[in-house]
């Protein structure tokens, strides 16, 4: 993946696509970084985190865009969504993600809310990357609500 980055960096290069070079930078910046400080070496997995956190950070930003009525940072920011989103795994649908927590919840029979850490620590693995965390936690906690 990360190879695929440096290359994909190259070819923006060369097609002069300015908002793909600089995102597509930032996101190799942000995996070096991690490399250097955590002494770890890279892989996909390293990078999936990153990906994930640069698209949940952008996200962010869209809110606090919309709070200020700019519109040409939400499309800007969109469009590097959009860029990153290229190099996440296939996302699960709803009824993908939905049959994944059923399984986990037969798993870990869970009673109440206080095991939702438990179900977070055996789903975790299964989804990461693959949906959008939030939502997993949304879905979690409106099953535990109905014990």
């Amino acid at each position: 993946m990360y190879e695929e980055i440096k290359k994909d960096i190259i070819d923006s290069m060369k097609s002069h696509d300015t908002l793909k070079l600089q995102t597509l930078r930032g996101v190799k910046g942000a995996v070096d970084l991690y490399h250097i400080n955590q002494k770890v070496e890279i892989t996909d997995e390293v990078v999936l985190d990153i990906l994930t956190k640069e698209i949940k950070t952008r996200r962010e930003s869209i809110l606090e865009f919309e709070k200020g009525n700019r519109d040409d940072l939400i499309e800007k920011t969109n469009k590097e969504i959009e860029i990153l989103t290229k190099y996440l795994p296939k996302q699960l649908t709803t009824e993908e993600l939905n049959e994944v927590i059923d399984e986990v919840f037969k798993k870990v029979g869970p009673t109440s809310n206080k095991d939702m850490g438990q179900i977070m620590r055996e789903l975790t693995p299964l989804v990461k990357g693959k949906c959008d965390m939030k939502e997993v936690s949304l879905i979690i906690k409106d099953k535990l609500s109905d014990l």
